[in-house]
């Protein structure tokens, strides 16, 4: 198999190239906006996923090597230090945290899409997954706030069913997903673990593998849906 991470100067991106490494793939290209140390049997690469010019480089560079049968992208937001935060009210709204937040958590994806989607197979399985959250859930919003991630992911859950109902056309065996990571000690969600139960705080390794077993576990049946770690459906 070969396959393609965004993210993997993050916990989450590093840790599914690596596992993808373990588990005995072909190829495994890593991409990332910053300079990173190389990973052991990962083709590293730059690439910014707002940025068309880079992504059309990245995919012409893994184009070469074949078709990627999985392409997963592991970049996201949710605060910053200096004043990007989760809203507590739709009083604390500002557009700049907005366009900040869909820029990396929706539009990155949808331009990897454009760019990848095109040259992955059509006669045999693939898969595209970008990491979403369980927040992004309509249905499952019980408590409100965090309006520009919860928007994002929810926009996000959208496109992937785009996508899996386009290239769905043009091969049977196409899988889109968004996955749900849990929570995971990284950088993204230090500043909430307070209340994270105990036991729910994962590894990246942790989850990362978790999430590999799910993909594998994947058909063409479930494409358009979001899944958690452990398989469990997320509701839209």
């Amino acid at each position: 198999m070969r396959a393609v991470v965004f993210g993997v100067s993050g916990g989450i991106g590093r840790a599914l190239a690596e596992g993808l490494v373990e588990r005995g793939a072909d190829a495994v290209h890593g991409y990332s906006r910053s300079a990173i140390e190389d990973i052991p049997g990962v083709r590293m690469g730059r690439a910014d996923i707002t940025n068309e010019a880079e992504l059309a480089d990245a995919a012409a560079r893994v184009e070469a090597d074949g078709p990627p049968e999985l392409v997963i992208v592991s970049v996201g937001i949710l605060s910053q230090p200096g004043g990007l935060e989760p809203e507590k009210s739709y009083k604390h709204q500002e557009m700049d945290a907005f366009e900040q937040v869909f820029r990396a958590n929706t539009f990155g994806p949808a331009l990897v899409a454009k760019h990848f989607l095109p040259i992955m197979p059509r006669k045999q399985r693939a898969v595209f997954a970008a990491l979403s959250a369980r927040v992004g859930s309509i249905s499952d919003n019980r408590i409100g706030g965090w309006h520009a991630y919860r928007a994002s992911k929810a926009a996000l859950n959208m496109l992937i069913r785009n996508y899996a109902i386009e290239q769905g056309r043009r091969n049977k065996e196409f899988i889109a997903v968004g996955l749900h990571p849990g929570t995971v000690d990284t950088a993204l969600s230090e500043p909430f673990q307070g209340n994270v139960p105990d036991k729910k705080l994962f590894s990246p390794t942790y989850s990362a593998n978790c999430l590999l077993d799910v993909i594998e576990g994947l058909g063409p049946d479930h494409s358009g849906q979001v899944f958690d770690y452990a398989g469990a459906a997320v509701p839209a």
